[in-house]
């Protein structure tokens, strides 16, 4: 359920990395992404840390590279199916960048994004699927026009510059899911 832009019933973590939305646009587009920091480890809190601009640099050489990018996605869906919100879904995030959908540029002006912690090569797990089905669901029950042939990777709308959720993402498991809340 979402009310005034917000999941009921998870985690907050706020972003400043977000703006308004062009007036007169609908929110008619999802994003998925994966995130994993440092590259290919899981866990820390370092993915909060990274949306909310206080990511400590000194903790890893690969956080001074990316210190002073500010990014942030709507969601992030952990391993273990926990769920934070760090901008609400009326706001613009800054997850997609330099992106097209069919024939429409800046994709963040109309998507929502959500991250899911992982690679494009390591599994995600079924609590990722679950709980990315049950974000859909909200997502397509507020907002309409986002139907399932209006979800996408990164790397659709980014393509050659983006790769995520990459090839370990499974997209028939996800749509069953969507349609059954089974896996």
């Amino acid at each position: 359920m979402i009310n005034d832009g917000w999941l009921a019933q998870v985690n907050r973590s706020h972003s400043p990395n977000y703006n308004e939305r062009p007036p007169g646009l609908e929110i008619d587009l999802l994003v998925i992404h994966n995130i994993s920091l440092p590259p290919g480890q899981f866990g820390g809190g370092y993915v909060q840390s990274f949306f909310a601009n206080t990511l400590d640099s000194s903790i890893h050489p690969f956080f001074s590279e990316i210190q002073n990018l500010e990014v942030s996605s709507h969601c992030l869906i952990e391993r273990d199916g926990s769920v934070f919100q760090f901008v609400p879904f009326d706001k613009r995030a800054w997850h997609a960048g330099r992106s097209c959908h069919q024939g429409r540029e800046n994709c963040n002006d109309f998507s929502v994004g959500i991250e899911l912690e992982g690679t494009d090569t390591d599994a995600y797990t079924v609590d990722q699927y679950l709980q990315l089905a049950l974000v859909t669901r909200s997502l397509m029950s507020a907002y309409p026009e986002i139907t399932a042939e209006r979800i996408v990777g990164h790397s659709d709308i980014a393509p050659g510059r983006k790769t995520d959720p990459g090839e370990s993402f499974d997209w028939e498991r996800f749509r069953t899911a969507l349609k059954s809340s089974q896996l």
